[in-house]
């Protein structure tokens, strides 16, 4: 059996995984469960492996194309740092797809943008806005699931499709 293979019983798609986790771990693994509210450890695990694998994927595979949201707060600065952060999202029109901006407590704001693109390009984006003094935190959270074409190129009867102009 190759290590690629499951090592338990299949069924119905799924596969059996035992594990050993040290003792706090493992209760700290339930309070999670609880909390959430999660029927189950495995829904968790789960979610936590889906996780990792799309944080690897950016990290190791920089040509894959990922879709996801990076989440920023940063100081207000008197309108310089919001400034900076739409100048630099022009630097990425093709994987910012859209931007949700909130007012927080004590002069900080809270940005998420909605990005999609090649993992090179967010790690990019990110670097850059990073880079713009007043950013506090930012957080990338990607996934190998991707949006749907935002826009078909409609081609009248007659025209020639763009694919077709190309060739």
């Amino acid at each position: 059996m190759s290590s690629s293979e499951p090592t338990g019983p299949v069924s119905a798609g799924l596969a059996r995984l035992s594990m050993s986790l040290p003792a706090n771990l493992f209760r700290q693994l339930d309070m999670m469960v609880e909390e959430r509210g999660l029927p189950s450890r495995s829904q968790l695990i789960a979610e936590l492996i889906r996780h990792a694998l799309a944080e690897h994927e950016a990290l190791t595979r920089p040509d894959e194309t990922l879709a996801g949201t990076v989440t920023i707060v940063y100081q207000g600065g008197g309108g310089r740092v919001r400034q900076q952060l739409a100048e630099t999202q022009g630097d990425y029109l093709k994987e910012v797809i859209s931007s949700q901006h909130v007012f927080l407590e004590e002069d900080q704001s809270l940005e998420v943008l909605l990005v999609q693109g090649p993992a090179v390009r967010l790690k990019q984006l990110c670097d850059a806005l990073r880079a713009i003094r007043g950013v506090q935190q930012l957080q990338l959270v990607t996934t190998t699931a991707l949006l749907p074409p935002l826009h078909e190129q409609d081609v009248l009867p007659g025209a020639i499709s763009p694919r077709e102009a190309a060739e």
